[in-house]
């Protein structure tokens, strides 16, 4: 019997209707050569994702007493990101994870840690915006981690399905998690132990990941391709991102606004489980429609929540509405990274899911300002048909897209 190499494919589990159960699927999945050393270092990494935003706003509005100075440090460094993370992704793609990625964290690091040190010296506020736009550098690791995924399992659609809804819930789980260990953190010691414990974990878990070169996708070879926006179904999918976005950054205002933070662990709880149990089933073969059902769901699961405020006041029933409500948003998030895969080219395929990333960080800053508008002027009520409005255009965009597909590019397939 031949000898298991890093890039043998996960064994096929025999014919399969769409939808039908995947027996030991994560089992198998993790069982992969190397699989478990670059998603432990990923996990370590990714963390923090979760964690710098709270830490600077506790470590800022401690030391300065404005909540604002806070908001508009963490918003530069998010629009910094914007434009500096598909630049990274590209240097990725040509150069290989590894040498870009331990660089590129190196100096992400080095700005927080600056951010420290700025605050901790009283150093005046324009700093800490340079000091926060140097994190932008940090690398997709989660986009990073599903290109491995899909040099490993390339040719196995299922396969690369269960490793995509496992990163989704990867991203749930370290968002879920990062912002409470940030507030414990700076509670419980002092006000920069969060940013510090976030810029450890980082640089640790990208050494971790990086040193697992059996795993890392090879270069690709340079082609005159043009940026993955001009590939054909990417910028429609990107606007879809970026609606999707709106969702989660609405739906967070108008929560915290309604029922304080906590309560929003429950939407990405239920979305981490979904994540979960949706990577273990057999995928229906267009990918396409795919989304549009998944779509389709998360604008009607969207419109719970805006039922039970409208309706009660019982915040165990609204608990409720939200963890049903973020049983849609993985799968939706699943779907959509890997139509990205499948409609980016090999050699920008880092670039791509960045892209989709951008797009959907941007979606939330578009969210939370419409979704503060509107608790402010029509109340907390109304404010949760916000999440659901841009679910619905997150719905028709991706509805008139595929009308308007060309019909010589075929579905992708799911093969048995």
């Amino acid at each position: 019997m031949p000898q298991e190499t890093a890039t043998t494919p996960l064994p096929r589990s025999g014919s399969h209707l769409p939808g039908s159960y995947l027996p030991g699927s994560y089992r198998r999945l993790l069982a992969t050569p190397g699989a478990r050393a670059f998603t432990a270092g990923n996990l370590l990494a990714r963390l923090p994702m979760g964690m710098f935003s709270v830490s600077a706003v506790i470590m800022i509005a401690g030391a300065h007493g404005s909540y604002a100075l806070a908001g508009a440090v963490t918003a530069t460094g998010l629009a910094a990101t914007a434009v500096v993370a598909p630049w990274t992704a590209r240097l990725v793609d040509r150069h290989g994870q590894a040498r870009i990625a331990v660089p590129a964290t190196a100096i992400a690091v080095l700005g927080s840690l600056a951010l420290v040190l700025c605050v901790h010296y009283d150093a005046p506020p324009w700093t800490l915006f340079v000091a926060y736009a140097a994190t932008a550098t940090t690398p997709n690791t989660g986009g990073m981690s599903r290109a491995r995924w899909a040099h490993l399992h390339r040719g196995d659609p299922a396969a690369l399905h269960t490793a995509n809804s496992f990163e989704q819930a990867a991203d749930e789980l370290c968002f879920m998690l990062g912002p409470v260990l940030a507030a414990s953190l700076c509670g419980a010691l002092f006000p920069e132990a969060g940013t510090l414990t976030g810029a450890v974990l980082l640089m640790t878990g990208v050494l971790i990941f990086a040193a697992q070169r059996a795993t890392e996708p090879p270069v690709a070879p340079r082609t005159p391709a043009a940026s993955p926006l001009r590939t054909p179904g990417v910028p429609a999918l990107l606007i879809v991102f970026l609606a999707t976005g709106a969702v989660f950054g609405s739906m967070e205002v108008v929560s915290i606004a309604h029922a304080g933070g906590a309560i929003l662990a429950l939407q990405a709880a239920g979305s981490c489980v979904a994540g979960l149990v949706y990577g273990s089933l057999r995928p229906a073969a267009d990918v396409h429609r795919r989304l549009l059902l998944c779509l389709a769901c998360m604008t009607a699961l969207m419109s719970l929540p805006l039922l039970a405020a409208t309706t009660t006041d019982s915040l165990p029933v609204l608990a409720g509405c939200l963890l049903l409500a973020g049983g849609a948003t993985a799968p939706t998030m699943v779907t959509g990274m890997t139509l990205i895969q499948r409609l980016t080219p090999a050699a920008q395929i880092n670039e791509g899911m960045t892209l989709a990333v951008t797009a959907l960080l941007g979606g939330i800053a578009a969210g939370s300002a419409a979704g503060g508008r509107l608790v402010e002027h029509a109340g907390t009520v109304a404010g949760y048909g916000a999440p659901l409005c841009a679910a619905a255009l997150a719905l028709a965009i991706a509805t008139a897209a595929h009308l308007v597909r060309p019909r010589s590019v075929p579905p992708v397939r799911v093969q048995s």
